[in-house]
């Protein structure tokens, strides 16, 4: 009876994190949607969500300007080693990216990767198979398609889905090579679980990072008083699921099932804002100096993972569309994840920070020159970076050559 009980326990757990992992991965906006969806037959459940009636204490932040990376700052940000080694492979991957259509498709153009063989490209090139947003750098949907079909599959074999299904997945790559003949596998065995998996998939890659999400729900809320940093989730902006079985006899099969349907949700509600509020924890300790003005410091998705026990890909899907709400305004999670950029542990962010700066106050008869503000930086930072590198975080910036920048000051006469 005992080994009963522990096996009904551990498929009540399972399932709870089937219902999790979806429910963390979107947004905090898309959550009352899907939650609706999922108990879209459960005569038992309702799904309510209402606004703080005190929403009105974050008008201090409710103004500011939300930071969402780009996404060739988010690509930019992921070209490290051990994936892509230091030097000229670095070099070809930052290339490509440039290469990279706003879609997130690959698009060779011979001025910017001239210098490099087809072989030398093509062998960086598909290590973008490992970056985020899955898919992005493909040369077409189907390679895109693809990806994002291995990184899933990996995804659920990892969280042990006795639901996913290898035979589905066999099929829909099968699928996904022959597009144009879909209709001759419409009457093959595992067809809707196919196509399924392939309706998960992101057409084009880059699809996030096209579209302004308006209506912004913060996940964590973050405030600072008397030099103490406090962190609370967002529990009001969450929908409350609400079990309703009066007069009715909740063993019998047919009540109990949907009951625990319900139950797996709320569980899985539980288990997002856990999450959520342990990686806000975690950016927190890392990020401490930026909630008091500081600079973004490096700071690693494996690092996050490994505290968690979970995969990177899981926590980089976690923070996705994430939005912390503090002093200093509402900031997209994934922004405090900054790469490194030198020994001293000076942040891309605080780079872009300081060029920014330095372009502000320069001389407007005398723009600083890539080659100017590389040299400023070495002097600053003691940090050894390449010219290409300085460009590359110009134009992150939206900001314009010297020699571009000496005619704006010139015609606007300032």
């Amino acid at each position: 009876m005992a080994l009963t009980q522990k096996q009904n326990q551990k498929g009540r757990l399972n399932q709870t994190l089937r219902s999790w992992l979806p429910l963390l991965q979107i947004s905090s906006a898309e959550l009352r949607e899907r939650i609706n969806e999922l108990l879209d037959d459960n005569p038992f459940a309702t799904c309510e969500q209402k606004m703080p009636e005190d929403f009105n204490s974050y008008k201090d932040y409710s103004d500011a300007r939300i930071y969402e990376p780009s996404l060739y700052e988010s690509l930019f940000a992921q070209i490290n080693a051990p994936l892509f080694k230091k030097g000229k492979e670095q070099d070809i991957a930052n290339a490509i990216i440039e290469c990279v259509s706003d879609e997130g498709y690959f698009e060779y153009d011979e001025k910017i990767l001239g210098p490099f063989s087809l072989d030398e490209i093509e062998n960086v090139r598909l290590k973008f198979r490992y970056l985020e947003p899955v898919g992005v750098g493909a040369k077409d949907y189907k390679q895109s398609f693809l990806w994002q079909l291995d990184e899933l599959c990996e995804n659920e074999i990892s969280t042990n889905d006795e639901n996913f299904n290898l035979d589905a997945y066999a099929l829909a790559r099968q699928i996904i090579l022959d597009f144009e003949n879909l209709s001759k596998y419409t009457k093959s065995s595992g067809y809707d679980g196919a196509i399924a998996l392939i309706r998960r998939l992101k057409n084009p890659p880059a699809m996030d990072f096209m579209s302004a999400d308006n209506a912004i729900a913060p996940d964590l809320f973050v405030s600072v008083q008397d030099g103490v940093i406090n962190i609370q989730i967002s529990d009001d902006f969450y929908p409350q699921i609400t079990i309703d079985t009066e007069g009715l006899d909740e063993k019998m099969d047919f009540v109990a099932t949907y009951v625990r349907q319900a139950k797996d949700l709320i569980d899985a509600l539980e288990m997002r804002k856990s999450t959520l509020y342990k990686i806000g924890l975690m950016i927190i300790e890392y990020q401490y100096e930026y909630f008091f003005g500081g600079a973004i410091r490096p700071m690693r998705l494996k690092d996050i993972a490994s505290d968690l026990g979970r995969n990177p890909s899981t926590i980089s899907r976690a923070i996705a569309n994430k939005y912390l709400l503090g002093p200093r305004g509402t900031v997209a999670l994934k922004s405090f994840f900054a790469t490194e950029a030198g020994a001293d542990e000076i942040s891309n962010a605080a780079l872009r920070e300081f060029i920014k700066e330095l372009i502000k106050h320069e001389d407007h008869k005398k723009p600083l020159s890539d080659e100017a503000i590389l040299g400023k930086i070495k002097e600053r930072f003691g940090v050894e970076l390449v010219r290409r590198t300085i460009t590359k975080y110009r134009k992150i910036l939206n900001i314009a050559g010297s020699s571009e920048r000496k005619r704006l000051y010139d015609v606007s006469g300032v």
